[in-house]
Formats: structure tokens, C-alpha cells, sequence
């Protein structure tokens, strides 16, 4: 199965040469919120030449039963990181074992139809590694934009505060002060980061802290985000506090994520300011159900009861009053391929499925800069196209139906696509 898997992506690979019709039976646009029926879509190379109703030919590939949509962005993940790896557990996993954990978990994620990921947070740079192999071909998996290790302070929820003090192990992002801060965002940067993730305040999947407890200080926050639009980064701030999130706010970070703790002044400010909010509104039903077995500490388990539903409410509120958000789930505390549950929540807590859908396409790409070439089944975009089975608008679980994955103009997912015969 394997092999007949990769010959196929081998002869597509050949046949991509010239360029190639796909038929979508409806294509939804996120930027309009319509969906259009019998639609070809032409794609050369990595690209897509050309969008309009479909011909009289026969298409290269037919998607006519299904419901296509652009590739998927979640911009919070963690493709290195695995829930089996939690708690006292994940001293034992080195670095080339978190390697080889994102190879598994590249591949689930582009075959649930995420095509783009923004990856916040990963030890040892691995995740730098994972992105420049995937590119390079060595390996399946979605267009990566990564931070390497998350920048925060010394005891904060960026650190590793799971060993005793004579082992003195301290967090290769740990940065205290300013001038260390602008260090780490150099050094990450030199290493190959597309994006910076710095810690404002505690958080929940960590030891001694407090989610809602401010941690990097205004004048560090201001130093390092100075320092990463210098060199041309962005900057995600994982925030749950209510005081951190509206200092990350006013100090430029481009995103803040988690923001469980939002008040109507923080609202306000990301609306001022023109903040991304992401709310990883599904993790609560995951640690809840499964954090004990997967190993968490029990008073992260609390901590996740005191804000979980406060984080979906906040959601509600922020979205209620106009705040814009981009989809983004915080992979790696759940199971890879499955960031699609995030979507029901989505719309059970307010957005329509037509705005839960641009969250995770065009307004994701808005956010990493690339609204140019990704979000949208459009000239000029990258070929990047998924189908579902299922309308999603109708029935948004149809998000976890997906039965076409297409990225940069290479099919790695047709279970529309005729059965291969084998004598």
C-alpha cells in the first residue's frame, strides 16, 4: 500500500509537468463567503493559473462529488510534540526523538487537510529541521512557518521547571531582561525562525506557575518584539492573563494566542491595534477527558478547570464585538489530525461555518503575511486545494471529512481517485 502510495504521488509528480485541471463539484471562497457550483480550477507547477466554470473536457482530476475548499492553516501547532509525551514523561524524550515525533505528525496533519501550519514552540530547533526537510522533499508534510524554542523568563511557563534544582537545567528560550530578550531573537532568527513566540504570562500545561500571572515585563516585551520586526519576524504572544494579554498588545506582538482570560479592554485594544486573537478553544475538551492518562501533573488538570470554559466564553465575547481571529488549536496537546474537532466549538460558541472556514484560510494568511499566495483558490495562489465530503456550511463536521489533500500542486491524499488494480 505504501509503495503503490508513493508511486502515485511519483506519476502526478511527472504528469504536473504540464498543466492540470481539478473539478470541484462546489469551491467555497472565504474572502466572499459564497460557494460556486462546477468549477476548474488550473494549476501549473505550484501554482493556480486560473479559476472559472467548468469546461467540456475531461479533467485531469475529478473532484465533481465533493466540496473544495483552499488548504487549511492552523497557526498554533506544535508538530514536534506529541499528548503521550506529557508531564514527568517528556524528560525522557530527547531531541532527535521530538524530530522523528514531527515526521509522524507532519504527514496526519497535511492528510487532515492542513496544508499550512505556523509552528509556535519546539525544542532544540527541531521544528526548523522539520520545515527545511518537508521542503526539500525528504519528507510529507504542510508548508511550515516556525519559531524555534519559545523565548520566556527564568521559573515561566516557556521554561522546564519539571526537575529538581541540582540537575540546574534552565530552557534554551529562557531570556531575562531586554537586552537578553533582543539575544534570543537574533539567535533564534540565525538559526532559521520565520517567527518569534515569546511567553507574556503562565500558563496551563506547565509546573509553579499561574496562568492568569504576567511573566515578560512590558520593556522586555517592547525589546523583543522591536528587535524581530527589525529583522522582519512576527511575533505570537501565548498570553492567557488579562493584564499580559493588553501589555503584549500595546507593546506591537502581531498575535496573541490562548487569550483565555480577554477582558473588554483587551478587546478593545487587539481591535485598536489590529491584534490577531487565537483561541485553542478545543484543548479543554481534550485535557479533560484525557490529560490524567496522558500523563499530565494534576494540578495542570485544575488549572484547565478554572479556565477552560472562561477561555470559550471569552471567545464568544471577542468575537460578538469584532475582534479578528485566525484558527489556531495548539496541536501537540491533543492528537495531530484531529484540528478539525476545533470548528464545531467554533461555531457552537458564535461564528457562522463560513467564518469559522476564513479564520483557518484567508484570515490565517493574512496573519503570517502571505495572503498573496495562500487562503484563497485564486490566480497566482499556491496550489494548494483540499475537498471534503460533505458541505461544510451545512454541516460543519464536515471539516473532519476530508477525502482530497493537494498542496503546491502535488496530490497527497484522492480517495475519489479509481482503486488501483494489482494482479
Amino acid at each position: 500500500m505504501r509503495l503503490l502510495f508513493s508511486l502515485a504521488l511519483i506519476t502526478f509528480s511527472c504528469a504536473a509537468a504540464e498543466p492540470v485541471v481539478v473539478r470541484c463539484g462546489h469551491l467555497f471562497d472565504p474572502v466572499s463567503g459564497a460557494a460556486a457550483a462546477n468549477v476548474d480550477v488550473k494549476v501549473d507547477g505550484d501554482s493556480i493559473v486560473s479559476v472559472g466554470p467548468a469546461g467540456a473536457g475531461a479533467p485531469a482530476v475529478d473532484l465533481s462529488g465533493g466540496y473544495c475548499l483552499p488548504g487549511l492553516i492552523d497557526v498554533h501547532d506544535h508538530l514536534t510534540s506529541d499528548p503521550a509525551h506529557s508531564g514527568y514523561s517528556s524528560l525522557g524524550i530527547s531531541v532527535p526523538r521530538h524530530a522523528l515525533t514531527g515526521a509522524k505528525n507532519a504527514q496526519k496533519t497535511l492528510l487532515a487537510g492542513f496544508t499550512t501550519v505556523r509552528n509556535v514552540g519546539a525544542e532544540g530547533y527541531t521544528d526548523i529541521a522539520l520545515r527545511d526537510a518537508i521542503n526539500d522533499g525528504d519528507l510529507i508534510g504542510p508548508r511550515m512557518l516556525v519559531s524555534g524554542p519559545a523565548l520566556g523568563i527564568t521559573g515561566g511557563h516557556c521554561d522546564d521547571n519539571l526537575l529538581a534544582p541540582e540537575y540546574k537545567y534552565i530552557g534554551e528560550g529562557v531570556a531575562d531582561g531586554p537586552w537578553a530578550a533582543r539575544t534570543k531573537v537574533r539567535l533564534n532568527i540565525k538559526y532559521g525562525a520565520d517567527v518569534i513566540k515569546i511567553c507574556a504570562s503562565g500558563g496551563v500545561l506547565s509546573k509553579g506557575d499561574t496562568p492568569g500571572a504576567p511573566q515578560y515585563t512590558p520593556e522586555e516585551m517592547k525589546a523583543l518584539i522591536e528587535e524581530a520586526h527589525r529583522l522582519g519576524r512576527k511575533v505570537a504572544a501565548h498570553a492567557h492573563g488579562t493584564q499580559s494579554i493588553k501589555e503584549a498588545i500595546l507593546a506591537g506582538v502581531d498575535s496573541v494566542e490562548h487569550c483565555s482570560l480577554i477582558d473588554d479592554e483587551g478587546i478593545r485594544l487587539a481591535k485598536e491595534h489590529g491584534t490577531f486573537l487565537v483561541f485553542d478553544i478545543y484543548n479543554d475538551t481534550y485535557i479533560l477527558s484525557n490529560g490524567k492518562q496522558d500523563g499530565l501533573l494534576p494540578e495542570m488538570i485544575d488549572k484547565e478547570k478554572q479556565i477552560g470554559k472562561l477561555q470559550r466564553q471569552n471567545f464568544a465575547k471577542a468575537w460578538a464585538a469584532g475582534a479578528r481571529m485566525a484558527f489556531g488549536t495548539d496541536g501537540g496537546v491533543y492528537p495531530h489530525g484531529d484540528n478539525w474537532k476545533q470548528f464545531p466549538l467554533m461555531v457552537e460558541y458564535g461564528m457562522k461555518p463560513a467564518e469559522a472556514i476564513r479564520a483557518a484560510t484567508s484570515e490565517a494568511a493574512d496573519l503570517l503575511g502571505m495572503n498573496d499566495r495562500l487562503g484563497r483558490v485564486a490566480p497566482s495562489h499556491f496550489a494548494d486545494l483540499i475537498a471534503l465530503d460533505g458541505d461544510p456550511l451545512s454541516d460543519i463536521n464536515a471539516l473532519g471529512r476530508v477525502k482530497f489533500v493537494m498542496k503546491s500542486g502535488k496530490v497527497y491524499k484522492n480517495d475519489w481517485a479509481p482503486p488501483t488494480v494489482t494482479h
